[in-house]
């Protein structure tokens, strides 16, 4: 494959101009990078390894950040109650909340364009049970949904698996509470695609159903797919972070920026208020990234403003 043609194209493309001459777009995207960047390369580039239980010290707990009285170089944005570096935990606590958000979205998308694609191309009865299944977790919160899995969760897993497990049953609550605004996008656009002349020849040379959704209809949905998705991330890291606050998320050693803030709030009226504002800034900062830019992908992609 040609790179440099593929760059030109890109670069020659509507959607790049859009991107270019979008001042909200690059900041978001700068933004939204310089977090991303951080929180991969935290390994690197963190000063401490919050994960290293023998290099914490109680010693240290509660230090104010570098510039405050009693506070030491060592720790730039001060120290929790543990003793972690708080910058060092941000770094790391944003890997796991992008992770917890990318798989969470991922799986929403696999389950809910598979359902969309089959309730719009069959019809019928498979339909309506789709449907009316989206409907009715439609009629209750996304954060709500997620709180009842993970409590049956974790109420029907053995209490000794319930730490090494919490993550993934994180990613399917959430991933399972978002995957109905997928089908019912995915369903609408798959109505329309099964009725095209592409469509019907295709079923004409006897190609098996499952082809012409995957090869035909399913290329033809996925712009609003992505643009959903993009949004969507920040809403699934959001929910990680307000799960990990009520307690029922990632457990309080492992530092998610979600468990930052819910430590860090029995300690915010004591004085000790840096070890809930720089990962809760953290979080707006890379929700509001990523949000901006889900809005300016929708405004991009849609014709009628184009």
């Amino acid at each position: 494959m040609d790179s440099t043609g593929t760059w030109a194209r890109l670069r020659n493309s509507d959607l790049f101009y859009s991107f270019c001459h979008s001042p909200m777009a690059i900041v978001s995207a700068l933004l939204a990078l310089a977090i991303i960047l951080g929180a991969v390369c935290a390994p690197l580039i963190a000063p401490h390894n919050p994960f290293d239980l023998a290099s914490l010290n109680l010693l240290d707990a509660n230090n104010p950040p570098a510039w405050a009285d009693g506070g030491s170089a060592q720790f730039l944005l001060g120290t929790d109650d543990q003793g972690r570096d708080i910058l060092s935990a941000i770094l790391y606590g944003s890997r796991i909340s992008l992770l917890v958000g990318l798989a969470s979205v991922l799986f929403s998308i696999i389950l809910g364009v598979s359902l969309g694609l089959i309730s719009g191309y069959a019809g019928g009865r498979i339909d309506g049970v789709i449907m009316r299944i989206a409907d009715v977790q439609l009629s209750f919160p996304a954060i709500l949904i997620a709180l009842l899995i993970d409590g049956v969760a974790r109420g029907l897993m053995p209490r000794d698996l319930q730490d090494s497990m919490s993550l993934y049953v994180l990613i399917f609550a959430i991933g399972i509470s978002g995957w109905v605004q997928y089908a019912r996008t995915v369903r609408g656009a798959t109505m329309v695609e099964r009725n095209k002349e592409y469509v019907q020849a295709a079923r004409l040379i006897g190609m098996r159903s499952v082809t012409i959704l995957r090869r035909h209809i399913l290329p033809n949905v996925l712009g609003p797919v992505l643009v959903i998705a993009t949004i969507h991330l920040a809403v699934a890291i959001i929910t990680e972070a307000t799960l990990s606050f009520l307690g029922v998320g990632i457990p309080p050693t492992t530092p998610s920026l979600g468990t930052l803030i819910r430590i860090g709030n029995s300690y915010l009226f004591s004085g000790e208020w840096w070890i809930s504002i720089f990962p809760g800034v953290t979080l707006v900062l890379l929700a509001l990234s990523v949000n901006l830019l889900g809005d300016w992908l929708r405004d991009a992609l849609n014709p009628r403003l184009n």
